[in-house]
């Protein structure tokens, strides 16, 4: 029977295996790669087995490693547990929420007053970043998240759908006024777009090609407009008559009801992803985690897609007729827009999407 080895040499083993990564790993224990490796070393020399593959820019567990890795990730998931009960019993009033700037900006704040005023026994505290929180290390309670549908998790969490996520044109009444009627996708096309590239690396996040696609074009170039990382200031440029933005259905929702924003085109494209509430299983009976669970759930429940939609569609047949109209005005006059070739102008296609109704959503 071996001896027990250094819980801190089995710490930095379960750190690299659940990351696959030493630098990874030693960016959470906050040590050097090179601190990683060489306890792994000792490790492995203690035991008289290897327990990781060296490849290139890579790691893989060896048939020792797999057997080792999963009673340890246990082990300190329990240690994890342990110690973050014993912090939230001293701390039961403070609940951090980690959500995505767009999210927070544009969606959530504007409602946490509710939260507040039904909760004053908890102070929340909001920790918004592009990244998934690390529940071990960043001092998250939950977090409000998009991930591809049916994800996987690590087994110490718990994720609850709240939503699914859609992508639609929106613009402002200003630009409308601006430019003419928009509502069929040569119109669309023709007036500056605006791309969000927030969340432009997750896979089955449509873009300005895929709903181009769906609208049944086929020759169009979409690689002019402004481009921003921020969900939430693609929105404000949107309101001021920036261009169309394909936008995340709930963050533009506000911006909707207020009238700052129009649906152009109701179309909407849906997303391989949804909006999730997630938070460590040893938390699920914490009082605040419950009760912000409940809040949002009512929040999303009362989200009345069907108003926009209804102001979206008379919107969208009124300026159908006088598109209609303006074309062929302009037919007449032989003044017609010269068709874009394929080849030069003319983007890769794009994977097909099915395409919805905002009524659907």
């Amino acid at each position: 029977m071996h001896p027990i080895p250094p819980l801190g040499a089995l710490r930095v083993f379960e750190a690299a295996a659940r990351h696959m990564s030493l630098t990874k790993a030693a960016k959470e224990l906050s040590v050097s790669p090179g601190a990683v490796s060489h306890q792994i070393r000792g490790l492995e020399a203690l035991l008289g087995a290897k327990l990781f593959e060296r490849r290139v820019r890579a790691i893989a567990l060896t048939p020792a490693g797999n057997l080792l890795y999963p009673g340890l990730q246990t082990g300190f998931l329990h240690i994890r547990q342990a110690l973050a009960g014993l912090k939230d019993a001293g701390n039961e009033r403070v609940l951090v929420v980690s959500t995505s700037p767009g999210l927070t900006s544009k969606w959530l704040a504007p409602r946490l007053y509710r939260f507040a005023a039904a909760n004053p026994e908890i102070d929340v505290r909001i920790s918004s970043s592009l990244n998934n929180a690390n529940f071990t290390i960043d001092g998250v309670d939950v977090a409000v998240r998009y991930m591809p549908t049916g994800s996987g998790l690590d087994p110490g969490l718990v994720a609850e759908k709240l939503a699914d996520m859609s992508f639609l044109p929106v613009c402002s009444p200003g630009l409308i006024e601006m430019r003419g009627p928009m509502s069929t996708p040569q119109a669309l096309l023709r007036a500056p777009l605006i791309h969000d590239d927030t969340l432009s690396n997750r896979v089955g996040i449509p873009t300005w090609a895929d709903w181009f696609v769906a609208a049944g074009m086929r020759d169009f170039d979409v690689s002019h407009g402004l481009r921003f990382n921020s969900a939430d200031h693609a929105l404000e440029a949107a309101s001021q008559n920036a261009g169309v933005l394909l936008a995340h259905d709930l963050l533009a929702y506000d911006d909707l009801r207020a009238g700052r924003l129009v649906i152009p085109i109701a179309l909407a494209l849906p997303a391989g992803r949804a909006l999730y509430f997630v938070f460590p299983r040893s938390g699920r009976d914490r009082p605040p985690v419950q009760a912000f669970r409940r809040w949002i759930k009512e929040e999303l429940a009362a989200v009345d897609r069907r108003a926009i939609r209804g102001k979206a569609t008379l919107r969208a047949a009124a300026d159908l007729a006088l598109d209609r109209w303006a074309h062929t005005a302009a037919s007449n006059a032989n003044a017609a827009k010269p068709k874009l070739t394929k080849g030069r102008h003319a983007p890769r296609e794009p994977q097909r999407r099915r395409a919805t109704k905002w009524s659907d959503k």
